[in-house]
């Protein structure tokens, strides 16, 4: 199992779907996942510490799970089946040995998670097969490779002032000097 964080809730510009990106612990590779609007409003409101007058699904979930003597000790994105998460909730019981196993969305699993204050681990052969690594940032690659061409100096790579020196100011006639 891998631990992971999350690193960023991104919005469709397509779509009404949000993306969380689980980020590893110990290295830079995410695993993005497709959730709701809803779902991604209650990971949100959470890791934002928003208050709201009543509890949502997830807080109900949560004080269930309490007022039945269970505490949320981790949840596990552990399947990818024809590109669709599959994900486990475990609860440790008071007086059992063994952690239940529940199966849910991923996308609740990391809601309820966030409120329990519990670790969120992904399967190694679910991260093997749909993380990525992020791409660099396009201005930290820009600033880099100026640096490079300037000999380490950083050079002004900007698209206006590229676009500028290709005009000739000649052509901008004295004939048209209306004011």
């Amino acid at each position: 199992m891998i631990e992971v964080v999350i690193d960023s809730i991104r919005i469709s510009l397509v779509s009404q779907h949000r993306i969380v990106l689980l980020r590893e612990t110990d290295s830079e590779r995410q695993l993005p996942i497709w959730i709701g609007p809803c779902e991604a409003d209650a990971i949100t409101t959470e890791l934002q510490d928003v208050k709201v007058a009543r509890p949502m699904t997830q807080d109900l979930l949560k004080n269930v799970i309490m007022e039945l003597g269970g505490v949320v000790s981790h949840v596990l994105i552990k399947e990818l089946n024809e590109s669709v998460f599959h994900a486990r909730l475990f609860i440790n019981v008071e007086g059992e040995r063994e952690a239940r196993e529940i199966d849910c969305r991923p996308s609740d699993a990391i809601a309820l998670a966030v409120r329990a204050k519990a670790p969120i681990f992904v399967a190694e052969e679910v991260m093997d097969a749909a993380g990525v690594e992020p791409e660099p940032d396009l201005q930290e690659a820009q600033t880099a490779e100026g640096a490079a061409e300037e000999g380490g100096e950083v050079g002004k790579l900007d698209a206006f002032s590229d676009f500028l020196d290709t005009l000739d100011f000649d052509d901008f006639g004295a004939e048209d000097d209306r004011t």
